[in-house]
């Protein structure tokens, strides 16, 4: 009886926090369930996750080798390698055109870890920030956990699946916005704004005094137009991007922020009390990856082969209807065809056809049951493969 009445006790005392009750991330079970047909000693075609094939540059594997065998790996600045972000500013003249100042670049543990700074230097809790559907699901979760309100914006077909000002703004007035958070390109869509629609949409939020976050983890891998930076439209905005898509670098946890000067000191705070610094290995990497730039183009290369083996097989495989693929390396696909259940459609590929793709719920509550999304971030014999592995399992 004691023991039983102890037991409840603890249970009580441990009862995990409402901030922690947040959806999972979806793309996680599915590999989890086509690890489980690997171990079995199936062949599954990886088209779930965002994560490229290859590896990180050959350069930034020499820097690190380099860095080891020097000895000791230490702290670093809060704000990041000073060296590192520099010659990110660089990035930004080279790439963009664009002046920015070393001083208001942070490094990050990963894009992640930048949301986590950005939320937390931006808004209070019940704070609303509107977000996009489809879209990432982190968005919307992590700043659930932070205690903030995520506003759901659909998009639709007519603007290219992109928010537009006036679609934000018709959101901020049933009830006030404190910011908002856009992707371009965007996952899962793949979809790209123009120059022109993304100052429109930075000057709408700005003129109604909502915050704009700008994430751009997927430039680099821009196919219809140049990819362009929310930093050359306003010194207000705040950015986020990573090594981990372009550069090849999932597991080395290292991004960045292009903040307002105001933020600076803020978010170095945050990082000194929450993570220290960034790993200081990662960091010389990260440094040394601008220098594989051509072997960088030529990975995106094959993204771009992959694309095309997908726009073109899948219509014949009977996936007729997808969003454009203008940046990333994703297609999302409308299975509304063949099922009302995007969840148990994915289940039933990866355990028949041995291809695995995230169901549309992920990305978005609302019409997700309609859609898949399919990464092409593989080889270009297994995007034939998966074309004609989905095309005899849906006949």
């Amino acid at each position: 009886m004691h023991d039983a009445t102890l037991r409840n006790r603890l249970g009580q005392w441990l009862e995990p926090s409402r901030r922690s009750d947040v959806p999972a991330f979806m793309v996680m079970d599915v590999m989890a369930a086509a690890a489980r047909i690997e171990a079995a000693g199936g062949h599954v075609i990886h088209m779930e996750v965002g994560q490229p094939a290859t590896g990180a540059p050959k350069t930034a594997i020499v820097a690190a080798q380099a860095a080891l065998e020097a000895g000791r790996i230490d702290y670093t600045s809060a704000l990041g390698i000073p060296s590192l972000r520099g010659r990110i500013a660089r990035h930004y003249r080279d790439a963009y055109g664009c002046d920015v100042s070393p001083e208001r670049i942070v490094v990050t543990t990963g894009s992640s870890g930048g949301f986590i700074l950005a939320f937390l230097s931006m808004f209070e809790p019940g704070d609303r920030v509107a977000v996009t559907v489809p879209g990432y699901p982190p968005y919307r979760h992590i700043l659930t956990a932070l205690g903030c309100e995520p506003v759901l914006i659909e998009t639709t077909h007519e603007t290219r699946h992109a928010l537009t000002g006036g679609a934000l703004l018709a959101a901020h007035r049933k009830a006030p916005l404190k910011g908002v958070l856009v992707g371009s390109p965007a996952n899962p869509t793949g979809t790209m704004m123009s120059r022109e629609a993304l100052a429109g949409l930075i000057a709408a939020a700005e003129d109604a005094g909502i915050r704009f976050i700008s994430d751009e983890i997927y430039h680099g891998l821009d196919y219809a137009f140049p990819a362009v930076t929310a930093a050359s439209l306003s010194e207000h905005a705040l950015v986020i991007n990573s090594f981990s898509k372009y550069f090849c670098m999932t597991g080395w946890r290292v991004g960045w922020m292009v903040v307002p000067e105001i933020l600076v000191r803020p978010i170095e705070r945050l990082q000194q009390n929450l993570s220290i610094s960034v790993p200081a290995l990662s960091q010389i990497a990260a440094e040394a990856a601008f220098d594989g730039a051509a072997e960088m183009e030529e990975i995106k290369h094959g993204y771009q082969e992959n694309r095309r083996i997908l726009i073109e097989g899948l219509p014949k495989a009977g996936l007729s209807k997808f969003l454009p693929a203008d940046g990333a390396f994703y297609l999302y696909a409308d299975v509304s065809d063949f099922t009302s259940d995007s969840f148990d459609f994915a289940k039933q590929m990866l355990e028949q056809a041995h291809v695995a793709a995230t169901p549309g719920l992920d990305f978005d509550p609302i019409h997700g049951r309609s859609f898949i999304r399919l990464s092409y971030a593989r080889s270009a014999d297994e995007m034939r493969e998966a074309v004609d592995r989905i095309a005899h399992w849906l006949k």
